[in-house]
């Protein structure tokens, strides 16, 4: 029959809009297996959407960037052009002043015929060889002030847009801290043991992930932590360790001992300095590929009752004490986790 408490606790997680309904009756495990896809798909759901700010982000950057420089040379035309109406003014002006004319209007007055058509053709032969410099201004302003609505309309659309994105990530995150404070308070009161929280601590859709990246070179992240403090191994490894582990410990009383295990690209380099001809060669161990662990408490020894345990029982959980670690070189403390070599 269902578990009232647990009934209870997965009330709870229906309000939540990223926690889809759970069925008690298949227990607790398969209800800690569906709590975990929904905190995967919530992180899934965050990185997305960090990225998709952050490449909003660059294109901004770079639109703002070509507007400045647009704006820049716009601004530069008009100085210059400014530059040019001035001395055009001060000619018309004085046309206009000079004695016994009336300015270029003077052939309609009653000025001497032969100044006044004389100023207003020095006023007409000017202004016919700025005109395309004047028309050029025109265009550049209209074209400056086209722009600067678009810039401002731009800015505006964009300020928006990162406003919302920066939402939905500030949301995704209060829903990942609330579903993560939930997630605990339900193992605290399901009394979940250690093993059970290291299994939900660790995702196992991180070792494809973690397969990508050079030997020696996978990011923390990618990796899970051992019930044994100071050591990591790639998911899939951890999650079957885990449960050798636990088995480790209903026969001897006590966790297994871990000397090393995921060993990154310095750490092989410097083991192989202090072993050359024994060790791997830097960036070949199955250490760098987080599938490895060296072990102690009794099962680097070969006959111990601790190792021909391992032999026994390791292969159900999927790790195996290689062929070669019996002779090339002896070492009865290694043992891996899969046959890819």
């Amino acid at each position: 029959m269902p578990n009232p408490r647990s009934a209870a606790l997965t009330a709870v997680f229906l309000v939540m809009t990223m926690i889809s309904p759970l069925c008690v009756a298949e227990g607790r495990a398969d209800t800690l297996d569906a709590l975990r896809r929904e905190a995967s798909k919530a992180r899934a759901e965050l990185e997305k959407a960090t990225q998709k700010m952050e490449d909003r982000k660059k294109d901004l950057a770079a639109s703002q960037v070509k507007l400045r420089g647009t704006l820049a040379d716009l601004a530069g035309a008009e100085a210059e052009l400014n530059r040019i109406r001035e001395p055009l003014a001060r000619l018309a002006n004085s046309s206009y002043q000079q004695s016994g004319a009336a300015g270029s209007m003077a052939i309609f007055g009653g000025g001497d015929p032969s100044e006044a058509l004389r100023s207003t053709a020095d006023v007409t032969l000017l202004a016919q060889s700025q005109q395309a410099l004047v028309d050029r201004a025109d265009e550049l302003q209209d074209r400056r002030k086209r722009l600067a609505s678009t810039a401002q309309d731009l800015q505006s659309r964009n300020a928006v847009e990162q406003t919302r994105l920066q939402q939905d990530v500030d949301g995704l995150k209060n829903k990942s801290a609330e579903l993560t404070q939930q997630l605990n308070k339900m193992l605290e009161k399901l009394a979940a043991g250690s093993l059970r929280r290291l299994q939900f601590g660790c995702d196992k859709d991180l070792a494809a992930d973690a397969k990508k990246f050079p030997n020696g070179l996978i990011p923390a992240k990618y990796l899970c932590v051992l019930p044994q403090k100071g050591f990591k191994l790639r998911a899939d490894a951890a999650l079957a360790f885990y449960k050798l582990n636990e088995a480790y410990k209903r026969r001897f009383g006590r966790q297994m001992c871990v000397r090393d295990a995921y060993r990154n690209l310095s750490e092989q380099h410097q083991i192989y300095a202090q072993r050359p001809g024994f060790a791997a060669v830097p960036g070949t161990s199955n250490h760098g590929k987080g599938q490895a662990t060296d072990l102690c408490g009794g099962v680097q020894n070969s006959g111990s009752i601790q190792f021909n345990w391992m032999e026994a029982n390791a292969g159900k959980y999927g790790w195996v004490h290689p062929a070669w670690a019996y002779s090339n070189p002896f070492e009865p403390w290694h043992w891996e986790f899969g046959t890819d070599e």
